[in-house]
């Protein structure tokens, strides 16, 4: 008889793996371990014997696996792992996560209860990652935390989303994932994160083959003899499952016998050897009735299942179901958890065959005798709708609102569950069902499917749904009309989405609110085309219709679309009036009536603000939409942290827009959004060529570009091109960073680039001409800038100009001139609220000092753009600009002005540090900070660190003294 599965053979290999896994994580770093291989072949023994020597070593290991009959279970896997302990943990622990935190958790774990988070579709499953991330980090603050997942390439979607998640932004802290897949089964959605994992050194992947020969026959134990064991372990193919599954047989195989047909057999998609499926139909096959009932029951059950729910799955009463379960653990079948009351089975083939071997028609009444049972226990519409939707009858009211509810409860965050469930209570309602009812369902299940980045499902369904819409309910049929547009919009169908608002808008009043809609989508169809002109034109129709409705704020979002589009379109005159009454018609505004309107409205004007060179304007509006979409429960929209994103980089907050995009881009991932997440990377990429990150700068702008490939040339391509032609740039290969420009651009003019973007672009275009050597495509390229400048009369272009023709003037050997220009652009820069720009051009100017022999002006220049890049986070810049001050024989040094206790301390804080410092002051902890100034926990510690030091105080009650004492003063 083969030996307890508990025993483990071999692997002295990937043990070894597994232990440099564990000392790297007592050095407090965070690790991945990737176990692959065939069903069988022992990465569930593997992990139980990771997670052994971790506990031996006093370290937190929980463990959790994946089920395939339940993989429509929202993060399954992580509450199979946490949940139990969780609600084991003294509360006091998990206070330091802040109500939002543990409210968030409360949508994921069922054993936490805690008010309801308000959050919107696009970002609450943003959220529910980073409370699990937060969770993780707690978890570990007092000893390292091993998270054991098994059967992975059975999660669900939204443990597989939480899992990439946590690999792309890792917990900060002695963390370490261990993750079991079957080869080849890697949902596609986390290879590229496992990928990237492995690519930095974070991951190490352990590839699991069969036993030797000798470790079979020593697995099998002594009593069998060696020609039997050998023949074992040659049908096995050294499989440890299959091995000892074929040892339990009471008809072996015998010598020679092998696989000799070849074939095997299917079992949950997985080709059996034939004896190994003839073995376990035998050892099923053997139990009495009762017992294989109560079995089969599990199998409905679940795995792990309670049994309470198997006996109710079975049909059988309690005391029939506890001997079945006595004789089922006697045989090994199944097996007991470190839960109390909850079992195993001995391994998912095993589960699987028993479910398929049950009659179909016992199985549909399993199904609705387990619902029923979970019903009673007052089970979640979420922990039913697995069951009903395996066994409800076509027109079963009750089974529809069911599985509508429990789709609605899970849609922000597990919405390609929350389709499925849609999609099954649509199947079964009755064929009498209202329009209405129907039109509603078919609505919530497009809109689980584009939340799920699943947008030709979407588009798919929309169309059904309007037509269920009544002629005459123009509002519905409206806001669906603009959802199907969207969607063309997003699949690259311009020229459909274009036609079908035509149709819609010839089939409503003028002078309505509907044509006001409709009209508004038109430009933003118009923007998404790069037809700017016609963006301006369909933006002013809206804005003149909608003078005549009372809705103030529809008329603030036809306006906000107006003056961005004239900005865009070079027209800078008319755009800055319309913006000028958006901005009066916005503060007069309440933050509850712009709520409908902060993408068109809010956003539309921060971004006009910002290429108008009203910088401080423009964060001010920026705040306030991200603001009120939190207080209306919108969550973070993309938009909104996009154009937050791009003004906090012009103001030179290079962290705080790294911390918003970062959140933005992962937002965007989870979507499934190709143009979000392309907008939001190349946000992100210009962030990171501002602070001197070319690594991340050049990754973002390849990422980003590579999100739109094969789509529709639109907008978002010409942000992705600027910002991978400015990170080659940076990376030193101007030649491709012009090439990607130009074809970005439609030529040399780059036409096809907005006119508030093209400064800055043709500027971009000189240097990498200059670096390439090709001094008169130099020249042109800073021509058109400067033409460009005169046109548009605002301070950044005519910096950008000048700075063009600073980079021309030195390579032409000029010196003195380049020098007086770059000073210029730097002035200019810094009237225009563009710190970083302004230093860039300083360390020109220093360059072109230094080539004239003023040695002292240059290094004067270099110091100060130094002093600059530090301040605001540019390591990157500030670290080549101090390389330039060495090879004018100056060391480089860096003042940090010491606080004095008297109030003066606090002009050594940067703006983002006084922010933290007064929330200290109202006594908020790290997480509450970190939620009000969308920061992570991490990077809120290094703030109170930085305080700390600058204030020479060594605790948070300190720093609150010096800045109320500060107050005071001023006051």
């Amino acid at each position: 008889m083969a030996r307890s599965t508990e025993q483990l053979v071999g692997r002295a290999t990937e043990l070894a793996l597994l232990d440099d896994a564990l000392h790297e994580l007592e050095r407090g770093r965070f690790g991945v371990v990737e176990l692959v291989g065939e069903p069988g072949i022992g990465k569930t023994r593997l992990l139980r014997e990771l997670g052994v020597r971790a506990d031996r070593g006093g370290r937190l290991a929980l463990a959790g696996s994946g089920s395939e009959l339940e993989r429509d279970l929202p993060f399954g896997v992580f509450v199979d792992a946490l949940d139990e302990y969780v609600q084991g943990v003294e509360p006091r622990r998990l206070q330091v996560l802040g109500d939002d935190t543990i409210a968030m958790l409360s949508q994921v774990l069922p054993s936490l209860e805690g008010a309801e988070a308000g959050a919107g579709v696009e970002d609450e499953r943003y959220r529910t990652n980073r409370a699990v991330r937060r969770l993780l980090e707690a978890l570990a603050a007092t000893k390292s935390l091993v998270l054991l997942l098994d059967d992975l390439h059975w999660a669900d979607s939204g443990s597989i989303e939480l899992l990439g998640s946590l690999l792309r932004r890792p917990p900060a802290g002695p963390v370490l994932l261990a993750l079991a897949f079957r080869p080849r089964q890697v949902p596609e959605r986390l290879s590229g994160a496992l990928s990237r994992a492995q690519g930095t050194g974070v991951l190490t992947r352990v590839e699991l083959g069969g036993l030797s020969a000798a470790e079979s026959r020593e697995l099998l134990g002594p009593d069998l003899d060696s020609p039997a064991a050998q023949t074992l372990y040659e049908e096995s193919g050294g499989n440890p499952f299959y091995l000892q599954q074929l040892a339990r047989s009471p008809r072996r195989p015998g010598p020679g016998s092998g696989s000799g047909d070849g074939a095997g057999i299917s079992l949950a998609g997985v080709e059996v050897p034939r004896a190994v499926a003839a073995a376990l139909t035998e050892e099923l096959a053997l139990l009495p009735g009762d017992v294989r009932r109560v079995l089969e029951g599990a199998a409905v059950a679940g795995d792990p299942f309670e049994p309470e729910l198997a006996a109710a799955a079975a049909g059988r009463d309690e005391h029939v179901t506890v001997e079945a379960l006595d004789e089922l653990l006697q045989r090994d079948l199944v097996r007991q958890t470190d839960v109390p009351r909850r079992f195993r089975f001995r391994h998912p083939l095993v589960r699987r065959a028993v479910y398929e071997a049950a009659p179909g028609g016992w199985r549909l009444g399993a199904h609705e005798r387990s619902a029923a049972a979970l019903a009673m226990r007052g089970a979640p519409a979420s922990a039913r709708a697995h069951h009903v939707e395996r066994s409800a009858r076509h027109g079963d009211a009750g089974a529809v609102a069911v599985l509508r509810e429990a789709g609605e409860a899970v849609v922000q965050r597990a919405p390609v569950t929350a389709a499925r469930w849609f999609a099954a209570a649509a199947r079964l309602l009755p064929v009498d069902a209202s329009a209405e009812e129907r039109g509603k369902l078919l609505s919530a299940l497009a809109q689980a499917h584009a939340a799920a980045g699943q947008f030709q499902q979407a588009y798919d369904v929309l169309p059904e749904a309007l037509e269920l819409v009544p002629e005459d309910a123009l509002g519905p049929r409206v806001t669906l009309t603009a959802a199907c547009a969207g969607l063309e919009n997003l699949l690259g169908l311009h020229d459909e989405a274009h036609a079908r608002l035509m149709r819609a808008l010839e089939g409503v009043p003028e002078d309505g609110v509907p044509a006001v809609a409709l009209m508004r989508e038109l430009a933003v169809d118009s923007f998404y085309r790069m037809d700017y002109g016609s963006m301006r034109d369909w933006a002013r129709r809206a804005v003149d219709t909608a003078r005549n409705v009372e809705d103030r704020a529809m008329r603030a979002a036809a306006l906000g679309i107006a003056c961005l589009g004239c900005v865009m379109d070079g027209e800078v005159a008319e755009g800055d009036a319309i913006c000028a009454e958006l901005a009066a018609l916005a503060a007069e505004l309440t933050d509850q009536e712009l709520a409908p309107y902060i993408d068109h409205a809010l956003d539309c004007l921060a971004a006009t603000a910002l290429y108008l060179d009203r910088h401080e304007e423009a964060a001010a509006v920026s705040e306030r939409a991200i603001s009120i979409a939190y207080a209306t429960g919108q969550g973070l929209v993309l938009p909104v942290l996009f154009w937050t994103g791009m003004i906090r980089t012009r103001l030179g907050r290079l962290e705080d827009a790294a911390e918003l995009l970062e959140a933005a881009v992962e937002i965007a991932r989870l979507s499934g959004h190709a143009e979000g997440l392309a907008w939001n990377l190349f946000a992100r990429s210009l962030t990171a060529t501002a602070a001197g990150d070319t690594e991340t700068a050049l990754a973002c702008g390849e990422e980003s570009a590579e999100a739109l490939h094969g789509l529709v040339q639109s907008i978002p391509a010409i942000g992705s091109g600027l910002a991978l032609a400015a990170a080659l740039a940076e990376v030193g290969d101007p030649r491709r960073g012009a090439e990607v420009l130009v074809t970005t651009g439609d030529g040399d003019e780059l036409r096809r680039i907005p006119a508030a973007w093209r400064p800055g672009a043709f500027e971009l275009l000189t240097r990498c001409h200059v670096a390439d050597g090709d001094g008169e495509a130099a020249r042109q390229a800073a021509a058109r800038a400067r033409q460009l400048a005169l046109a548009q009369d605002l301070p950044t272009p005519a910096a950008m100009a000048d700075r063009a023709d600073a980079a021309v003037a030195l390579d032409a050997g000029e010196p003195g001139r380049a020098a007086e220009l770059a000073l210029t652009a730097a002035a200019g820069f810094e009237r225009a609220g563009a710190p970083v720009e302004s230093a860039v051009a300083r360390v020109l100017a220093g360059r072109a000092l230094a080539a004239v022999g003023e040695k002292d002006g240059a290094t004067a220049e270099l110091e100060v753009a130094a002093a600059v890049f530090d301040e605001r986070g540019a390591t990157g810049r500030r670290d080549a600009a101090e390389r330039e001050l060495g090879r004018l024989g100056r060391r480089p040094h860096r003042r940090t002005r010491r606080g004095s206790g008297d109030g003066a301390g606090l002009e050594s804080l940067t703006e983002r540090e006084l922010e933290v410092a007064r929330l200290v002051v109202d006594r908020k902890t790290n997480s509450q900070i970190a939620e009000e100034l969308f920061l992570s926990p991490k990077t809120v510690e290094t703030h109170i660190r930085h305080l700390f030091q600058k204030l020479e105080v060594s605790s948070r009650v300190e720093v609150a003294r010096v800045v109320e004492r500060a107050d005071r003063v001023a006051h």
